[in-house]
Protein backbone atom coordinates (compact mmCIF):
# COMPACT_ATOMS: atom_id res chain seq x y z
CA UNK A 1 0.00 0.00 0.00
CA UNK A 2 2.43 2.68 0.99
CA UNK A 3 6.10 2.97 -1.16
CA UNK A 4 9.56 4.20 -0.73
CA UNK A 5 11.87 5.85 -2.87
CA UNK A 6 14.78 3.95 -4.73
CA UNK A 7 18.17 3.37 -3.33
CA UNK A 8 20.77 6.04 -4.07
CA UNK A 9 22.88 3.40 -5.71
CA UNK A 10 20.27 2.22 -8.08
CA UNK A 11 19.18 5.96 -9.08
CA UNK A 12 23.05 6.86 -9.55
CA UNK A 13 23.20 4.03 -12.24
CA UNK A 14 19.57 5.26 -14.13
CA UNK A 15 21.63 8.60 -14.28
CA UNK A 16 24.85 7.17 -15.78
CA UNK A 17 22.69 5.49 -18.35
CA UNK A 18 20.57 8.62 -19.30
CA UNK A 19 24.30 10.03 -19.16
CA UNK A 20 26.01 8.05 -21.31
CA UNK A 21 23.16 7.92 -24.37
CA UNK A 22 23.26 11.83 -24.20
CA UNK A 23 26.89 11.19 -24.97
CA UNK A 24 26.21 8.95 -27.62
CA UNK A 25 24.27 11.16 -29.46
CA UNK A 26 26.88 13.33 -29.88
CA UNK A 27 30.08 11.07 -30.87
CA UNK A 28 27.72 9.48 -33.37
CA UNK A 29 26.94 12.54 -34.98
CA UNK A 30 30.85 14.23 -34.58
CA UNK A 31 33.05 10.96 -35.04
CA UNK A 32 31.87 8.89 -38.22
CA UNK A 33 33.92 7.61 -40.78
CA UNK A 34 33.79 8.96 -44.00
CA UNK A 35 30.86 7.02 -46.06
CA UNK A 36 29.69 6.00 -42.93
CA UNK A 37 25.97 6.61 -41.66
CA UNK A 38 25.53 7.20 -37.70
CA UNK A 39 25.76 4.02 -35.25
CA UNK A 40 22.04 3.44 -35.24
CA UNK A 41 21.83 0.11 -33.60
CA UNK A 42 24.49 0.92 -31.01
CA UNK A 43 22.47 4.11 -30.63
CA UNK A 44 19.24 2.80 -30.11
CA UNK A 45 20.40 0.39 -27.63
CA UNK A 46 21.18 3.00 -25.40
CA UNK A 47 18.60 4.77 -25.75
CA UNK A 48 16.63 1.70 -25.10
CA UNK A 49 18.42 0.94 -21.93
CA UNK A 50 17.84 5.14 -20.81
CA UNK A 51 14.23 4.72 -21.25
CA UNK A 52 13.91 1.49 -19.17
CA UNK A 53 15.84 2.83 -17.03
CA UNK A 54 13.49 5.76 -16.52
CA UNK A 55 10.55 3.44 -16.28
CA UNK A 56 12.50 1.59 -13.85
CA UNK A 57 12.58 4.90 -11.15
CA UNK A 58 9.12 5.58 -12.29
CA UNK A 59 7.17 1.88 -11.63
CA UNK A 60 9.60 1.04 -8.84
CA UNK A 61 9.10 3.95 -6.87
CA UNK A 62 5.46 3.99 -7.16
CA UNK A 63 5.67 -0.48 -5.76
CA UNK A 64 8.33 -0.05 -3.01
CA UNK A 65 6.90 0.28 0.75
CA UNK A 66 7.53 3.48 2.61
CA UNK A 67 9.71 2.96 4.89
CA UNK A 68 9.02 3.56 8.66
CA UNK A 69 10.47 7.17 9.06
CA UNK A 70 9.66 8.28 5.72
CA UNK A 71 6.88 11.18 5.81
CA UNK A 72 3.42 9.89 4.09
CA UNK A 73 2.33 11.90 1.18
CA UNK A 74 -1.52 12.96 1.44
CA UNK A 75 -3.47 13.92 -1.89
CA UNK A 76 -6.07 16.18 -1.29
CA UNK A 77 -8.82 17.52 -3.83
CA UNK A 78 -12.39 17.97 -4.26
CA UNK A 79 -15.07 18.90 -6.70
CA UNK A 80 -16.15 22.53 -5.62
CA UNK A 81 -12.96 23.88 -6.38
CA UNK A 82 -9.30 24.70 -4.95
CA UNK A 83 -10.25 28.53 -3.62
CA UNK A 84 -13.50 26.44 -1.38
CA UNK A 85 -13.46 26.55 2.16
CA UNK A 86 -13.87 22.79 1.96
CA UNK A 87 -10.80 22.26 0.94
CA UNK A 88 -9.43 24.30 3.26
CA UNK A 89 -10.70 23.05 6.05
CA UNK A 90 -9.20 20.05 4.82
CA UNK A 91 -5.95 20.83 4.39
CA UNK A 92 -5.83 22.41 8.04
CA UNK A 93 -6.74 19.26 9.98
CA UNK A 94 -4.85 16.59 8.34
CA UNK A 95 -1.60 18.88 7.25
CA UNK A 96 0.62 17.65 9.62
CA UNK A 97 0.40 13.73 9.13
CA UNK A 98 2.27 14.08 6.01
CA UNK A 99 3.40 15.56 3.29
CA UNK A 100 0.26 17.61 1.47
CA UNK A 101 -0.20 18.01 -2.09
CA UNK A 102 -3.06 19.14 -3.40
CA UNK A 103 -4.82 19.47 -6.91
CA UNK A 104 -8.00 20.33 -7.57
CA UNK A 105 -10.32 22.12 -10.20
CA UNK A 106 -9.98 25.91 -10.64
CA UNK A 107 -13.70 26.24 -10.80
CA UNK A 108 -16.76 24.20 -9.23
CA UNK A 109 -17.55 20.70 -10.71
CA UNK A 110 -20.19 19.65 -8.63
CA UNK A 111 -22.28 16.48 -10.16
CA UNK A 112 -19.13 15.71 -12.78
CA UNK A 113 -19.34 12.00 -11.50
CA UNK A 114 -16.41 10.34 -13.16
CA UNK A 115 -16.27 12.68 -16.50
CA UNK A 116 -12.44 12.88 -17.99
CA UNK A 117 -11.55 15.91 -20.43
CA UNK A 118 -10.45 14.71 -23.79
CA UNK A 119 -11.65 16.84 -26.48
CA UNK A 120 -9.25 19.83 -24.75
CA UNK A 121 -6.22 20.16 -23.27
CA UNK A 122 -5.81 20.26 -19.43
CA UNK A 123 -3.66 22.74 -17.62
CA UNK A 124 -1.93 23.22 -14.19
CA UNK A 125 -1.23 26.49 -12.28
CA UNK A 126 0.76 26.47 -9.05
CA UNK A 127 -0.85 28.37 -6.59
CA UNK A 128 -0.03 29.75 -2.67
CA UNK A 129 -3.74 28.86 -1.56
CA UNK A 130 -3.14 27.09 1.64
CA UNK A 131 0.62 28.93 2.52
CA UNK A 132 4.53 28.39 1.60
CA UNK A 133 4.66 24.83 3.38
CA UNK A 134 1.97 23.52 1.12
CA UNK A 135 2.37 21.92 -2.22
CA UNK A 136 -0.80 23.13 -4.41
CA UNK A 137 -2.12 23.27 -8.16
CA UNK A 138 -5.30 24.43 -9.68
CA UNK A 139 -6.24 22.64 -13.01
CA UNK A 140 -8.96 23.02 -15.64
CA UNK A 141 -10.23 19.74 -15.83
CA UNK A 142 -12.69 17.61 -13.54
CA UNK A 143 -11.91 16.04 -10.23
CA UNK A 144 -10.50 12.91 -11.94
CA UNK A 145 -8.27 14.64 -14.11
CA UNK A 146 -6.76 16.17 -10.61
CA UNK A 147 -6.24 12.47 -9.60
CA UNK A 148 -5.00 11.28 -12.84
CA UNK A 149 -2.66 14.25 -13.05
CA UNK A 150 -1.56 13.93 -9.24
CA UNK A 151 -0.28 10.35 -10.02
CA UNK A 152 1.32 10.14 -13.19
CA UNK A 153 2.59 14.69 -13.26
CA UNK A 154 3.25 15.34 -9.86
CA UNK A 155 4.06 12.85 -7.42
CA UNK A 156 7.34 10.50 -7.59
CA UNK A 157 5.33 7.79 -6.42
CA UNK A 158 2.23 6.84 -5.46
CA UNK A 159 0.65 8.88 -2.47
CA UNK A 160 -0.26 6.98 0.85
CA UNK A 161 -3.78 8.74 1.02
CA UNK A 162 -6.01 10.40 -1.35
CA UNK A 163 -8.83 13.09 0.34
CA UNK A 164 -11.64 14.55 -1.49
CA UNK A 165 -13.67 17.07 -0.02
CA UNK A 166 -15.11 18.31 2.04
CA UNK A 167 -18.01 18.81 -0.28
CA UNK A 168 -20.42 21.43 0.54
CA UNK A 169 -23.49 19.76 0.46
CA UNK A 170 -24.61 15.79 1.19
CA UNK A 171 -23.15 12.91 -0.85
CA UNK A 172 -24.99 10.02 0.87
CA UNK A 173 -27.09 7.22 -0.97
CA UNK A 174 -28.20 8.26 -4.64
CA UNK A 175 -25.87 11.38 -4.28
CA UNK A 176 -22.73 9.04 -4.69
CA UNK A 177 -23.37 8.40 -8.43
CA UNK A 178 -23.13 11.94 -9.23
CA UNK A 179 -20.65 13.58 -7.23
CA UNK A 180 -17.26 14.31 -8.55
CA UNK A 181 -16.12 14.50 -4.59
CA UNK A 182 -16.74 10.69 -4.40
CA UNK A 183 -15.47 9.92 -7.84
CA UNK A 184 -12.07 11.85 -7.21
CA UNK A 185 -11.47 9.47 -4.19
CA UNK A 186 -12.74 5.91 -6.44
CA UNK A 187 -10.04 7.38 -9.34
CA UNK A 188 -7.65 6.46 -6.64
CA UNK A 189 -8.92 3.98 -5.44
CA UNK A 190 -8.42 2.38 -8.93
CA UNK A 191 -4.85 3.57 -8.80
CA UNK A 192 -4.50 1.24 -5.59
CA UNK A 193 -4.45 4.25 -3.11
CA UNK A 194 -6.73 4.03 -0.21
CA UNK A 195 -8.88 7.12 -0.16
CA UNK A 196 -11.87 8.68 1.59
CA UNK A 197 -14.44 11.45 0.31
CA UNK A 198 -15.73 14.16 2.97
CA UNK A 199 -19.08 15.94 2.81
CA UNK A 200 -21.05 18.26 4.67
CA UNK A 201 -24.39 18.59 4.76
CA UNK A 202 -24.20 22.48 4.50
CA UNK A 203 -23.82 24.32 1.22
CA UNK A 204 -23.45 27.71 2.99
CA UNK A 205 -19.86 28.93 2.17
CA UNK A 206 -19.46 30.09 5.96
CA UNK A 207 -20.17 26.52 7.14
CA UNK A 208 -18.60 25.45 10.34
CA UNK A 209 -16.28 22.21 9.47
CA UNK A 210 -15.41 22.09 13.40
CA UNK A 211 -17.20 18.58 13.28
CA UNK A 212 -15.81 17.39 9.95
CA UNK A 213 -12.43 18.46 10.79
CA UNK A 214 -12.12 16.64 13.75
CA UNK A 215 -13.68 13.57 12.48
CA UNK A 216 -11.38 13.76 8.98
CA UNK A 217 -8.47 13.72 10.80
CA UNK A 218 -9.30 10.62 13.51
CA UNK A 219 -10.30 8.91 9.60
CA UNK A 220 -6.80 9.72 8.56
CA UNK A 221 -5.01 8.67 11.24
CA UNK A 222 -6.34 5.20 11.70
CA UNK A 223 -5.91 4.72 7.49
CA UNK A 224 -2.29 5.98 8.12
CA UNK A 225 -1.62 3.52 11.25
CA UNK A 226 -2.74 0.37 9.66
CA UNK A 227 -0.53 -2.00 8.50
CA UNK A 228 -3.14 -4.44 6.58
CA UNK A 229 -5.53 -1.74 5.20
CA UNK A 230 -6.85 -2.60 1.63
CA UNK A 231 -5.24 -0.71 -0.92
CA UNK A 232 -8.40 0.08 -2.80
CA UNK A 233 -10.26 1.08 -0.19
CA UNK A 234 -12.53 4.17 -0.42
CA UNK A 235 -14.61 5.47 2.33
CA UNK A 236 -17.65 7.91 1.87
CA UNK A 237 -18.42 10.22 4.65
CA UNK A 238 -20.93 12.49 5.76
CA UNK A 239 -21.27 14.96 8.59
CA UNK A 240 -24.69 16.10 9.74
CA UNK A 241 -24.78 20.34 10.08
CA UNK A 242 -24.81 20.49 13.72
CA UNK A 243 -22.51 22.17 16.20
CA UNK A 244 -19.35 19.16 16.69
CA UNK A 245 -20.41 19.21 20.85
CA UNK A 246 -23.78 17.48 18.97
CA UNK A 247 -21.74 14.68 17.00
CA UNK A 248 -22.35 11.62 18.41
CA UNK A 249 -19.39 10.08 16.50
CA UNK A 250 -18.65 7.80 13.64
CA UNK A 251 -21.04 4.93 12.36
CA UNK A 252 -20.51 2.46 9.77
CA UNK A 253 -23.11 1.89 7.63
CA UNK A 254 -24.44 0.68 3.92
CA UNK A 255 -25.94 3.64 1.70
CA UNK A 256 -29.77 3.93 1.34
CA UNK A 257 -31.96 3.30 -1.01
CA UNK A 258 -33.19 6.98 -1.97
CA UNK A 259 -33.25 9.43 -4.90
CA UNK A 260 -34.62 12.42 -5.52
CA UNK A 261 -38.06 13.25 -7.31
CA UNK A 262 -36.61 15.34 -10.31
CA UNK A 263 -38.81 17.86 -12.14
CA UNK A 264 -37.26 20.56 -14.72
CA UNK A 265 -38.52 24.10 -14.06
CA UNK A 266 -38.85 25.42 -17.66
CA UNK A 267 -38.36 29.20 -17.56
CA UNK A 268 -37.96 32.01 -21.19
CA UNK A 269 -34.84 33.79 -21.37
CA UNK A 270 -35.14 37.54 -22.43
CA UNK A 271 -35.11 36.37 -26.37
CA UNK A 272 -38.43 33.94 -25.51
CA UNK A 273 -36.26 30.81 -25.73
CA UNK A 274 -37.14 28.22 -23.22
CA UNK A 275 -34.65 27.04 -20.84
CA UNK A 276 -34.95 24.10 -17.69
CA UNK A 277 -33.54 24.28 -14.35
CA UNK A 278 -33.18 21.29 -12.75
CA UNK A 279 -34.83 20.65 -9.06
CA UNK A 280 -36.31 17.70 -7.15
CA UNK A 281 -37.35 16.68 -3.77
CA UNK A 282 -35.01 14.30 -1.77
CA UNK A 283 -36.71 10.78 -1.10
CA UNK A 284 -35.81 8.34 1.55
CA UNK A 285 -37.86 4.51 0.59
CA UNK A 286 -35.25 2.84 2.98
CA UNK A 287 -36.17 2.50 6.42
CA UNK A 288 -33.42 0.47 7.37
CA UNK A 289 -31.15 1.75 10.93
CA UNK A 290 -28.13 0.49 9.51
CA UNK A 291 -28.11 3.15 6.80
CA UNK A 292 -26.30 6.82 5.89
CA UNK A 293 -29.17 8.70 5.74
CA UNK A 294 -30.59 7.02 9.27
CA UNK A 295 -27.25 7.84 11.03
CA UNK A 296 -27.09 11.62 9.73
CA UNK A 297 -30.96 12.10 10.89
CA UNK A 298 -29.57 10.88 14.25
CA UNK A 299 -26.43 12.83 14.30
CA UNK A 300 -23.54 10.86 13.60
CA UNK A 301 -21.43 11.26 10.98
CA UNK A 302 -21.85 8.09 8.24
CA UNK A 303 -19.21 6.05 6.55
CA UNK A 304 -20.07 4.19 4.60
CA UNK A 305 -17.34 1.48 2.13
CA UNK A 306 -17.66 1.88 -1.51
CA UNK A 307 -16.12 0.26 -4.19
CA UNK A 308 -16.18 0.62 -7.73
CA UNK A 309 -16.76 -3.03 -9.00
CA UNK A 310 -20.56 -2.61 -9.65
CA UNK A 311 -20.86 -6.10 -10.47
CA UNK A 312 -24.42 -7.14 -8.97
CA UNK A 313 -23.20 -10.83 -7.57
CA UNK A 314 -26.21 -12.00 -6.66
CA UNK A 315 -28.17 -11.79 -9.85
CA UNK A 316 -25.05 -12.98 -11.95
CA UNK A 317 -25.26 -16.30 -10.13
CA UNK A 318 -29.25 -16.33 -10.24
CA UNK A 319 -28.93 -15.52 -14.11
CA UNK A 320 -26.14 -18.19 -14.50
CA UNK A 321 -28.92 -20.39 -13.13
CA UNK A 322 -31.73 -19.64 -15.42
CA UNK A 323 -30.17 -17.73 -18.73
CA UNK A 324 -30.43 -19.44 -21.72
CA UNK A 325 -26.89 -19.42 -22.72
CA UNK A 326 -26.66 -21.33 -25.65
Amino acid sequence: MTFAPLSKAYMAKAKKAIEENEDTQLNTSTKLKPGQGPQQPQQDTKVKAAKESKTAIKDSGRAAKRSPKEEPIILITNDDGVTAPGIAALVESVKDLGKIVVIAPDKAQSGMGHAITIGTPLRMVRVNQFGDKIEAYSCNGTPVDCVKLAVDKILHRRPDICLSGVNHGANHSINVIYSGTMSAALEAAIESIPSVGFSLLDYSLEADFTGAKKFARLIVEQILSSKSIDKHLCLNVNFPAIPVEQLKGLKICRQAYAKYEEDFAERVDPTGKKYYWLTGDFVNFDKGRDTDVWALNHNYASVVPVQFDLTNYKLKEKLEQTFKLS
